[in-house]
């Protein structure tokens, strides 16, 4: 079971500005805890994401003294992946892909056919510098904006990064919470039976009432690597559902628990950030 846990995720809405050394107290708090990996943060346009304009300063002062746990930050281009390729903490470069050209234009102002490019480049600074691309594919559950969208264009979609851009670590993304337990199961049963090398990930958006569901549809079709954030915190704000946030970390963790599915977290340590969590993302909105 690949855990991953997203600060990134949970920070980069958050309109006052999260003060840089309070940023590194909780990354290294969760580098004690035993995630596979922590998506901490992004090299894009500080315009864009002003909030996480700091991410290489956060970098440099992470201690890796005890930690197993890898870092992940998003690029959205050749330049933002070939910065992030000079820090040797750094293990993988994610990247956001969209089927609906609505929602890549927002997202990282590229129509398809250009992030298509962007897609090769970043995965061509991968491979010189030794780094793994995890590439997101937005929207894998549903479209809000009208764009075509079915399962099979999804399947086919992901077929086609697979085995024309070399992408062999995929992380699905329910971006505005729609999936369902069916979608999960259909999408994840069928892309892992056909690809079976490559590595799957689920990264769920839900409500209070939906995760569990969502987290078993997922389990049961041998998806193995997870999204979350403490508290649920984050997630797309275009989503319809206010209640709609990333898949919370406490209940992926009491959910494997419950079924005696091994996890290695130190759950001491999970508490104690739990608690920073909590002190840091009330005192900033």
């Amino acid at each position: 079971m690949k855990l991953i846990e997203c600060p990134r995720d949970a920070m980069q809405g958050i309109k006052d500005f999260i003060p840089t050394n309070l940023k590194i107290e909780y990354v290294n708090s969760l580098l004690n805890v035993g995630f596979d990996t922590i998506d901490v943060g992004s090299f894009v346009s500080a315009k864009a994401i002003p909030q996480l304009a700091d991410t290489a300063q956060v970098i440099s002062k992470l201690n890796f003294s005890e930690s197993k746990s890898k870092l992940l930050v998003i690029v959205a281009n050749k330049r933002g992946a070939e910065e992030a390729a000079h820090f040797d903490e750094i293990t993988y470069l994610g990247f956001p892909f969209s089927i609906s050209e609505t929602f890549q234009k927002k997202n990282i102002n590229s129509d398809i056919k250009n992030s298509l490019k962007r897609l090769e480049e970043v995965q061509n600074v991968c491979k010189r510098n030794n780094k793994k691309l995890v590439t997101y594919f937005s929207m894998a559950f549903g479209n809000p904006y009208g764009d075509e969208w079915s399962p099979h264009i999804v399947a086919h979609w992901s077929e086609k990064l697979l085995n024309e851009f070399g992408v062999n670590i995929l992380s699905l993304s329910d971006t505005i919470g729609t999936s369902t337990p069916d979608s999960i199961s259909w999408l994840f049963n069928k892309l892992i039976n056909e690809f079976p090398s490559v590595e799957f990930g689920a990264h769920l958006h839900t409500t209070p009432n939906s995760w569990e569901e969502k987290i078993n549809s997922a389990i049961n079709s041998n998806c193995i690597r997870f999204d979350s954030a403490i508290g649920g915190l984050g997630g797309c704000p275009m989503a319809d559902d206010k209640l709609t946030g990333n898949m919370s970390t406490e209940n992926i963790i009491n959910y494997l628990n419950r079924f005696d599915i091994k996890h290695g977290l130190n759950e001491t340590a999970l508490n104690d950030s739990i608690l920073i969590s909590n002190k840091l993302f009330n005192s900033y909105e």
